[in-house]
């Protein structure tokens, strides 16, 4: 059993490493990303500037709260972002799914760790970058404390587990259907609204909040950007990395019952 493990391990830190060397590749493009990504952050914050003239508080943020949370939540989503639904359907439809099943591995597994080491380079060469010009180019805040810095740090790895299995089950869903263009489209505007990136939950209804607080959206975004504004205590911060454990634990076993429902349905497209 320990060799197993062992061996699992290391296959899984052989893939991590082999999708970051790969990134390498075009690094130059992550680069110059972060100058499109600062603008795109830029424009929200002066949409959000503009929101809080003459307020001192709306929602529960003040003006200073929110555009740290502008900044934070769209910084932290180019770490946890990844291309694997993409990536999982481009070798549906190509068929290299065939090869993918039988090679001596998990296949879920392996997108796993693939996305991490994408998630990893992404962290060096977009997520800290763009971090630092931001707060260059304009400061704001940090955590109150090194606790709730700490915790926000754990946050991000459970919003990148949240999300690359919400991914993956999007992906599988080109087993059934040959154009997943409409399901990339849809999958974005709902992890972008129901995680709270362009809107705090706090400000949808009652009714919606309440219907988010059952769902595993707000653990990927939303939450830990609470975490980092210090408006969760300790035990609240815990309370969300114990929600996003448990919606990781949900969605993988989830996505194993999917996986097994979508590969029964395997059609090998133009061949």
């Amino acid at each position: 059993m320990f060799e197993s493990l062992r061996h699992r391990f290391a296959l899984a830190a052989a893939l991590v490493r082999l999708e970051f060397i790969n990134n390498l590749a075009y690094r130059a493009t992550y680069f110059t990303g972060v100058f499109n990504y600062g603008i795109q952050i830029g424009a929200y914050y002066f949409l959000w500037d503009a929101v809080f003239a003459g307020r001192r508080l709306l929602a529960g943020f003040t003006r200073e709260e929110m555009l740290t949370y502008v900044i934070v939540a769209w910084v932290v989503r180019s770490f946890y972002f990844s291309n694997l639904d993409r990536r999982v359907a481009v070798e549906i439809r190509n068929g290299d799914i065939a090869m993918e099943l039988i090679l001596p591995y998990d296949y879920q597994e392996a997108k796993y760790c693939r996305a991490f080491g994408e998630a990893l380079f992404r962290l060096l060469f977009f997520t800290l970058p763009t971090g630092i010009v931001i707060y260059l180019l304009r400061p704001f805040q940090l955590p109150p404390n090194f606790t709730a810095g700490f915790l926000f740090i754990l946050s991000m790895l459970g919003s990148f587990l949240i999300n690359a299995q919400l991914s993956l089950m999007a992906g599988l869903l080109a087993f059934f259907t040959q154009s997943t263009s409409g399901i990339y489209r849809a999958k974005r505007v709902i992890m972008d609204l129901c995680t709270g990136l362009l809107i705090p939950i706090s400000f949808y209804p009652e009714w919606f909040q309440k219907v988010l607080a059952f769902l595993p959206f707000q653990a990927v975004s939303y939450l830990p950007n609470l975490i980092y504004l210090g408006k969760v205590d300790t035990a609240g911060a815990l309370a969300v990395l114990a929600r996003q454990f448990f919606w990781a634990v949900v969605l993988f076993f989830l996505g194993r019952l999917f996986w097994r429902l979508a590969v029964r349905h395997l059609v090998i497209q133009g061949g």
